[in-house]
């Protein structure tokens, strides 16, 4: 129905006598969400968005899978050059700095003044936040689906090996995989060492460590940042990596070899991974019959000060370009996404962590965290929290980011394939990846990151 503009005219002379008053309806502003989630995650997402839209008349959010985060950030770039982008977007953590320097966006927070929500910034985990804010603490974009990496252990093996505990330090994990090897388990550990898992292998362990990525405290203070992970504590992890999987302390799963990580540890196979707390239902779900098993932060070396672990996931970016009515309807779905009670939907359904203090409150008075098969997920917030952000543990603020994870997949590949030694990898992963961050500083000439 179209919106009615201007009154009936009258009726013709003679005809009834008594005005007829028909009611004029408006139909709900329309305007798009397109997001990289696909599988289950993607069918909560649209029960997310029929719940926005059954919550209110005024509006219609439109949502739509493009399959996965890459295809979803170059498609929304194709179509914002051809005037066609969707009013909200879902981008993935490493494309921040991409979005950041591209001006096609709406900022958050802007958005949702103009539109008449306060919303209280400081309601966000501080390490959420500070990853898709400006270095002034401006928020650009909307914290989404949030997660963090954890150790996922076998409770039934170690209690064979008289723990009681995952391992706090990487001394006694490697006591322990040791000790698990020696008591018949073939695969104490499972690791992958593909691009995707730079995220836990040398992103996660850096921030833990407060170890630096790259110069200019991340790429937060620069596009000339470079990177230094063949000076850091990087190199002595992968040292031990290597030698516990020379060992046999340590076996790759991955899904070209027939059995991914998270099937290889819920299936009992191997007894330690490390791996998203979004794995945690996946786990829950298809875990052996009676095995018992838990989460805990990621071990550090002993005698370091944990810090704050990083946030992976994405965030929702409202693009420029668009209408006022449509502007009105991103604001009131990015609100009602605010609310507790969605964040209690959202953690229910998938394995995403809340990404505001009053969620995880409303969470917990709910009891979602005492009992299986969401006990245990709270960890992730203590990771998250285990510090005040530094200059270091923010986050990871570097163009072509995708890149750089694809040279750590290929370098990790040669190292553990004897190819070349570990330090060799790692320089090598460096200089590589320098050139990709040259280049994408030639491609915003003359820009700084706001």
């Amino acid at each position: 129905m179209t919106i009615i503009k201007r009154g009936f005219a009258a009726l013709a002379a003679g005809a009834l006598s008594t005005a007829l008053a028909v009611p004029a309806f408006a139909e709900p502003v329309k305007f798009d969400f397109w997001f990289g989630l696909s599988g289950d995650l993607a069918r909560v997402v649209d029960t997310l968005c029929k719940n926005f839209n059954a919550s209110q008349k005024d509006y219609e959010v439109v949502c739509t899978s493009q399959g996965n985060y890459d295809a979803t950030l170059q498609n929304t770039i194709a179509a914002f050059r051809a005037g066609k982008q969707p009013t909200v977007v879902q981008v993935y953590d490493v494309g921040t700095a991409t979005m950041m320097l591209s001006g096609a966006y709406k900022p958050a927070d802007k958005l949702m003044e103009e539109n008449g929500y306060k919303i209280d910034y400081s309601d966000y985990f501080p390490g959420i936040a500070r990853y898709y804010a400006t270095s002034k603490g401006e928020m650009l974009s909307f914290p989404f689906n949030s997660s963090t990496a954890l150790m996922y252990w076998n409770k039934d093996a170690f209690a064979k090996i008289g723990k009681t505990e995952a391992p706090k330090t990487w001394e006694d994990a490697g006591a322990d995989l040791k000790a698990l090897k020696d008591a018949g388990y073939d695969c104490p550990m499972a690791i992958n060492i593909s691009a995707n898992e730079s995220w836990q292998i040398m992103e996660q362990f850096s921030a833990i460590h407060d170890q630096p990525i790259a110069t200019k405290n991340n790429g937060y203070d620069g596009l000339d940042a470079r990177l230094e992970m063949n000076k850091t504590k990087f190199v002595q992890y992968v040292t031990d990596l290597k030698k516990w999987y020379d060992a046999g302390l340590i076996k790759i799963k991955s899904k070209d070899l027939g059995q991914d990580m998270v099937q290889a540890f819920a299936t009992g196979t191997c007894q330690v991974i490390m791996t998203s707390v979004g794995d945690h239902g996946t786990v829950g779900k298809t875990q052996k019959e009676g095995m018992n098993w838990d989460v805990a932060e990621l071990p550090v070396y002993a005698g370091t000060e944990r810090k704050n672990s990083l946030v992976g996931g994405a965030s929702l970016w409202v693009l420029s370009g668009k209408s006022d009515a449509e502007y009105k309807g991103a604001a009131a779905f990015l609100n009602f996404i605010h609310d507790p009670k969605t964040a209690l939907f959202w953690s229910t359904n998938t394995g995403y962590i809340p990404v505001t203090k009053s969620g995880f409150e409303y969470m917990k008075a709910n009891g979602f965290y005492d009992k299986a098969p969401y006990k245990g997920r709270e960890v992730a917030i203590a990771s998250l929290t285990a510090s005040e952000p530094t200059e270091i543990t923010r986050g990871i603020r570097l163009g072509n980011f995708t890149q750089i994870r694809a040279e750590f997949g290929t370098q990790m590949q040669a190292i553990f394939a004897n190819k070349v030694s570990v330090q060799e990898g790692i320089d090598a992963l460096v200089k590589n990846g320098d050139a990709i961050l040259d280049r994408f500083q030639q491609t915003y000439p003359n820009k700084t990151l706001p």
